[in-house]
């Protein structure tokens, strides 16, 4: 036989340009045009490119509800319930809710140098949970088996093997301690995530069948005081970063400086770099292997909300003329947020909706549609131009708003927003053959043909082990999953 019968390279090469003519065959013939040693040199990069050809991850649509409130210190009391349920929308129940509060206590002095008081998160959770899971048979500060975690909670996932099983079956001991927490059967929401600072507050819920279905992670939450004097927590950030499947998620509740005079918005601006500067969200032991991002913008989908409090570059009553007028286009020409995510600002590149509603604050008091202020004002009513201070803001691909509104609740002197996300996750598919040692990747070679030539060690050695050899050589043939991994570290 000639010399190429003897080449386990050329052989190989021969038998996958047979294999694969008809699947590659321009690219097999551009290859081929540079000659021998040029085959030589693409050899590997065709066979991965093969092998790539199906994606190592698929795509999910979630929908996400995001939802600010400021309650103005008051407890979750009263007709609340029905209020909230009117506020979650839950006839068009979304997979994930993520409410931000803002003034759960009142913002006094013991409240804000004091210790955290774990009740008012506790009675919040508890009646979310209430109101998402339809448990309206009792009243709501019934006691249940397993009170909902306080201010500092996150969810901690089951091992993998025991989520990824294919039947979603939960043990005895699990579904009797559901049956207990709920006695019509397993919870619809699942709590994952909690946080407090003084009275902001985050509370995230996804759907039990979707937390047991998809694979989450790395859950943690932070915390930013930046009010008085710059570290005190009456005004400032509570954050919970959140990895679902291969998509990583950060959700930013934010309560910012007051006030409507001519550079309080810088004020407003300072807070929101150093939330940026100070969230971290570091790694500890407990954490898998899967790398999360560290910072707010190395998420992949980023959400900002709560009170943001920017308000307009506009007198009072021509503002009010303009509210009269529901002229929400010209009116918006105005405000301070939309000029900082023009303009260059804090914001810049930040998506937000478009605004088709009436300003969300300030109103009179409880119980009245009536803005504060005004000609002529009330005895002892504060004067405060109305303006859209409860925002939700967006950074990130794979992100699409599906609505944007304000709710009528009259609970406090602001009216709570909302807004309806479809978001993309990926789902990484651990079967796909790049998700496997590359060892075991590789096409099965027909045996080598027997002959008498004098290299027969050469012969006989496997073409697995020549192409390994040269995949080790060459860091340049790693593949995209893994160039994937290394990415999401650096954030």
């Amino acid at each position: 036989m000639d010399s190429e019968n003897h080449n386990p390279r050329r052989r190989f090469r021969k038998w996958f340009k047979g294999k694969h003519k008809r699947a590659d065959h321009n690219q097999l013939s551009q290859v081929s045009d540079g000659g021998e040693d040029e085959s030589e040199d693409n050899l590997d990069d065709i066979l991965f490119q093969s092998m790539e050809m199906d994606p190592c991850t698929s795509t999910i649509e979630l929908r996400v509800f995001v939802g600010t409130w400021n309650v103005a210190g008051r407890s979750p009391i009263g007709s609340l319930a029905v209020d909230l349920d009117e506020w979650l929308n839950l006839k068009d129940a979304a997979d994930m809710y993520v409410l931000g509060f803002q003034e759960i206590v009142p913002l006094k002095t013991r409240n804000v140098i004091g210790a955290e008081d774990p009740t008012e998160a506790r009675n919040w959770n508890l009646l979310i949970g209430k109101t998402l899971n339809n448990e309206y048979g009792c009243n709501w500060l019934t006691p249940i088996w397993h009170p909902i975690p306080s201010e500092n909670y996150h969810y901690v996932r089951n091992s993998e093997p025991e989520r990824r099983m294919s039947n979603n079956k939960t043990s005895m001991r699990e579904q009797s301690r559901s049956q207990h927490e709920n006695p019509k059967g397993v919870s619809k929401y699942k709590l994952m995530a909690s946080k407090k600072m003084v009275g902001v507050f985050i509370s995230v819920w996804m759907k039990s069948d979707l937390v047991s279905k998809y694979y989450i992670s790395n859950v943690k939450v932070c915390s930013v005081a930046c009010g008085i004097m710059g570290y005190l927590g009456n005004k400032g950030s509570v954050s919970v970063s959140m990895t679902i499947e291969g998509t990583s998620f950060c959700f930013v509740v934010a309560h910012l400086a007051s006030g409507e005079k001519k550079g309080d918005e810088g004020r407003r601006n300072h807070q929101v770099s150093e939330i940026f500067r100070r969230t971290s969200f570091p790694r500890s032991p407990a954490d898998d292997d899967i790398p999360h991002p560290l910072t707010i913008l190395g998420h992949d989908r980023i959400f900002w909300f709560g009170d943001l409090n920017y308000r307009l570059y506009l007198e009072d009553n021509s503002a009010r003329q303009l509210i009269k007028k529901l002229d929400w286009r010209a009116l918006q020409e105005f405000d301070q947020l939309h000029r900082e995510r023009e303009y260059g600002g804090v914001f810049q590149g930040w998506e937000e909706g478009a605004i088709e509603f009436a300003p969300t604050y300030k109103y009179s008091s409880s119980n009245c549609n009536r803005y504060s202020g005004g000609v002529p004002s009330r005895s002892g009513e504060k004067q405060r131009t109305p303006a859209w201070c409860d925002r939700i803001l967006w950074y990130g691909k794979g992100l699409t708003q599906l609505s944007y509104f304000r709710s009528e609740s009259k609970f406090s002197d602001h009216r709570p927003v909302s807004a309806l996300f479809s978001t993309q996750v990926e789902v990484v598919n651990s079967t796909n053959p790049r998700m496997v040692s590359r060892h075991t990747i590789l096409p099965t070679i027909p045996p080598p043909v027997e002959t008498e030539q004098s290299n027969h060690d050469e012969a006989e050695s496997t073409l697995i082990s020549l192409i390994v050899k040269d995949l080790e050589a060459s860091p340049t043939h790693n593949t995209r999953c893994i160039e994937q991994i290394d990415d999401s570290d650096c954030s």
